[in-house]
């Protein structure tokens, strides 16, 4: 019994052995690495190098959005050995208060990081560094400066705390302005302070790419102001303009108000960081009888010579209701030149007529009505075009003269280029080039013409040069009118539609003029239209008196500056 208990016991102390000496062969040879590094882990210390973000520049090249380097003291109040002689060695360092210092150190937010003071001068950063202070370290980042301040604030946008994009261009383009952060790998002491770069792999950061705007800072600074002073000057709840090449489709400048102060973007109220531009849908009115002229001329639902009874100020009809002119004129027999020139309701309700809710539909889908331009920056709304299916009687009498549709301020005006652009389709865009981080010009934007012609040049050429000639020297936007140069365009007074489709609110207006110069060879067409502007001022609320004057200085700041 004794001898089978003394070999059980030898059986099972020589398992034992052999699971030990199996275990430290396993811990030497099968774990080496493992625990190598893990050991070289708790050696080591990994620092991010953030990866700068690319400029935003416009098309001279000036600053609009670029990244400058800063440098942050921080603490790790684990290492921090002694807090009373750490707070007073560095507070002679960095012009912070001991006592701060001490408290940041001892009650941080962060319990392994506590800023200590940001934009450390790099005299001071080599001082900390040189001190050697057990968890006391200096972090590099990248601070985001926008020169533009609030005249581009719509259009650069803003980027938050974690360098990212959140709004206009430093959004739209994130990925190519980010670029990739990069890391170094430091031999670290005991207090974990870097020591020396270690011998395993360093990435370095790959820097962002830089975009080259169409927006020109000047003529963006000429419009910024003009339009400013006109909406103090009426107390408008909202107002935008636009400058476009309509060649090329590149927008020369793009406001939006009531603005923001982009680097102050989190004390901002979201309705002033809507980029107007593009958002803000609504019924166009007057200005959106050109367009609906163009495509019955093309047509041919009418010729350019066709009288057209105007009814005397009263068109009653089965279907469409009563349809009135403006302030209860009264208008006989006009050509479709007459019709704008006037601005006759009846006429362009009688226009559509003869288009028919079809070869309406098909011609104003040509022009980009009811889906987004796709101009480069997020947030469009495609404003809304019923299919012909939705359509009521009133319908075709009152889409032509701009009701029962809504568009945003950049269809409009991409639609006024198509007919400064012989009847050719552009893309409305705001960034003209990508530059790589070598500085080679890895991408162009997309400034070709859209597909085909929306209209006939011809057509396109009459409207322009002839009827919407007329309308700036004869009609209703006479305020725009130049002596240097002949200015085409249209005005518009359109009631605001009231929410849910219940009519319209009869003391409320959105006052429009679309315009541009010279006639014969446009080289801008630009935008402005301002929200509710304030009645009770007396001093007028319609197109010609409120926006054709803002474009009227738009027109002729841009073409001396341009020397056309």
């Amino acid at each position: 019994m004794r001898i089978k208990t003394a070999i059980t016991l030898m059986v099972l102390l020589g398992l034992a052995f052999t699971g030990l000496i199996w275990r430290c062969g396993s811990l030497q040879i099968l774990s080496c690495k493992k625990f190598e590094g893990m050991t070289q882990k708790q050696q080591t210390v990994k620092i991010a190098q953030p990866s700068r973000r690319g400029m935003i520049l416009d098309r001279n090249g000036n600053q609009l959005a670029v990244s400058n380097i800063t440098y942050t003291v921080f603490a790790d109040p684990c290492f921090v050995q002694d807090n009373k002689e750490t707070a007073i060695k560095l507070s002679g360092i960095i012009n912070v208060p001991a006592h701060e210092i001490s408290q940041k150190i001892t009650k941080p937010d962060n319990p392994k990081y506590s800023v200590l003071k940001k934009d450390v001068t790099l005299t001071e950063r080599e001082a900390v560094f040189q001190a050697r202070l057990k968890g006391i370290s200096v972090e590099n980042s990248w601070q985001r400066y926008l020169p533009g301040g609030r005249i581009t604030s719509h259009v650069v946008g803003f980027c938050g705390v974690d360098n990212m994009g959140l709004a206009g261009l430093e959004l739209e383009y994130e990925k190519l302005l980010r670029g990739q952060d990069g890391y170094s790998i430091f031999v670290a002491d005991a207090a974990r302070r870097p020591i020396r770069l270690a011998d395993t792999a360093q990435v370095k950061p790959r820097d962002g790419s830089s975009i080259v705007l169409t927006i020109d800072s000047t003529i963006q600074s000429f419009t910024y102001n003009a339009l400013m002073a006109q909406y103090k000057k009426y107390q408008a709840e909202s107002a935008v303009a636009i400058v476009m090449e309509p060649k090329s489709g590149d927008i020369l400048a793009m406001v939006s108000l009531p603005d923001f102060e982009p680097s102050q973007f989190f004390e901002a109220n979201i309705e002033t960081m809507k980029n107007r531009s593009i958002t803000d849908t609504y019924e166009p009115g007057s200005i959106f009888k050109p367009i609906v002229t163009a495509i019955a001329i093309d047509t041919g639902a009418v010729a350019k010579t066709t009288p057209i009874f105007c009814e005397n100020g009263t068109y009653i009809g089965k279907g469409f209701g009563r349809i009135g002119e403006y302030d209860s004129h009264r208008y006989g027999t006009l050509t479709p030149k007459g019709i704008l020139v006037h601005s006759s309701n009846i006429g362009m309700a009688k226009i559509g007529q003869k288009l028919g809710k079809q070869r309406l539909y098909d011609g104003l889908r040509l022009f980009g009505l009811g889906r987004k331009t796709g101009i480069d920056l997020p947030g469009e709304d495609a404003g809304l075009l019923w299919p012909v299916k939705g359509w009521t009687g009133y319908s075709v009498t009152r889409i032509p003269y701009g009701q029962e549709i809504s568009v945003t301020s950049i269809q409009i005006i991409r639609a006024y280029c198509i007919l400064a652009n012989g009847g050719k389709a552009v893309k409305p865009h705001l960034v003209k080039a990508v530059i790589s981080e070598e500085g080679r010009n890895v991408e162009l934007s997309n400034s070709a013409s859209a597909a085909g012609f929306a209209i006939k040049p011809a057509t396109a050429k009459w409207i322009v040069s002839d009827a919407l000639v007329a309308v700036v020297k004869e009609g209703t936007g006479k305020p725009a009118a130049l002596k240097k140069w002949t200015v085409f365009g249209k005005t518009g007074t359109a009631n605001i539609a009231l929410p849910g489709g219940g009519g319209y609110d009869e003391s409320s207006y959105i006052a429009s003029f679309v315009g541009g110069a010279p006639a014969e060879d446009p080289a801008i067409v630009v935008l402005v239209s301002v929200r509710r502007p304030n009645r009770s001022l007396r001093m007028g609320y319609t197109g010609g008196m409120v926006a054709a004057p803002v474009v009227k200085e738009i027109i002729e700041k841009t073409l001396t500056y341009l020397e056309r």
